[in-house]
């Protein structure tokens, strides 16, 4: 009944407390376990406060996994004050059985954010994938990669689960870090990002290119699409 668990000193934080957030990320699981993971995020790195897996006896009824669940989640969030909860929403390709026990999993995880008063988001598998790695086909093997790589690990997280909650995690804090620069840059406090796409808007008009995702190409889109949004606007002033 004990979650299988690692924790690495998160040391002292160099960086300004409004730019650091730490985000918890749970990817649940109906048959296998649940994997959760705790980052720390400055702006430019990285850094792993917590991962594991909770796996349960095969026999466990339903609700005592979801009793279990939301325990842990309870407890992390109490010991660790994320920012922010980062859950893996439900896939769409599942029966419909499997898909509902998901939804109550899901639902036992943003009830303990709720009630912590954290906010959580939710994101697709493929929108994970495609922030980690660029790719948003990526397999779970190279999802584990590109996770001990970004954060700078010297081992594959194991098992998979929590390397998949791992990348839940970094997926918001990538995304929420190209919210927030493409809102600063633009003065619009209205911006959207998903994977693979940046967009702003204002008034009537919306300006988005494609490639925000975790990797350089994140940046690099993110910075086009300012650029071009700026050029947008400097052309109608000058209209005007």
């Amino acid at each position: 009944m004990c979650p299988a668990a690692m924790s690495i000193a998160s040391g002292q934080l160099t960086a300004n407390k409004k730019t650091t957030i730490r985000v918890l990320g749970v990817d649940p699981a109906v048959a296998g376990a649940t994997g959760y993971g705790v980052i720390e995020f400055d702006g430019a790195h990285a850094t792993l406060m917590r991962f594991g897996a909770l796996k349960l006896p095969a026999r466990a009824a339903f609700g005592a996994r979801l009793s279990e669940i939301h325990r842990l989640i309870a407890g992390l969030v109490e010991q660790f004050a994320p920012d922010a909860v980062a859950v893996e929403s439900v896939f769409t390709a599942l029966n419909m059985r499997t898909a509902l026990k998901l939804a109550e999993m899901r639902g036992v995880v943003l009830l303990a954010a709720e009630q912590a008063k954290i906010p959580a988001h939710s994101y697709s598998p493929r929108e994970v994938k495609a922030s980690v790695a660029g790719f948003g086909a990526a397999s779970k093997q190279q999802i584990q990669q590109m996770v001990r790589s970004l954060l700078n690990l010297q081992e594959i997280p194991e098992p998979l689960d929590a390397s998949d909650a791992l990348a839940v995690a970094l997926c918001h804090a990538y995304l929420n870090r190209a919210k927030q620069r493409m809102a600063a840059a633009t003065g619009i406090g209205r911006v959207t990002i998903v994977a693979g796409v940046a967009g702003v808007a204002s008034g009537g008009g919306t300006a988005a290119e494609s490639g925000a995702s975790l990797t350089k190409g994140a940046a690099r889109a993110t910075r086009v699409a300012i650029s071009r949004t700026s050029i947008g606007t400097a052309s109608s002033a000058r209209r005007a």
